[in-house]
């Protein structure tokens, strides 16, 4: 299952294609932000932010309570270890 996983972007990779280092629970993978960047929150202001990642894709920003109950969820549901190899294994 490919679920959706709240990830901290930690530092911009690539600002012309819009990639960056999304830290998922310890595990880094770089990603496409594409979707989160804007004129008014551009690509420089989104190191520190939280976002919903799915696929290789941040597909919102989200705050980081949420990102905390969400991860804790997945956890129970144990579904995040999952998603921890199947990040670990496309990197």
């Amino acid at each position: 299952m490919c679920l959706g996983i709240p990830g901290r972007i930690v530092a911009i990779t690539d600002a012309t294609r819009k990639l960056a280092m999304v830290e998922v629970s310890g595990v880094r993978r770089e990603i496409n932000i594409a979707c989160i960047v804007s004129d008014e929150e551009p690509i420089e202001t989104c190191v520190g932010f939280w976002v919903l990642v799915h696929v290789g894709f941040a597909m919102s920003r989200i705050d980081e309570a949420e990102a905390a109950a969400t991860l804790k969820v997945l956890n129970d549901l144990g579904e995040v270890d999952l998603e921890l190899k199947a990040m670990a294994g496309a990197a």
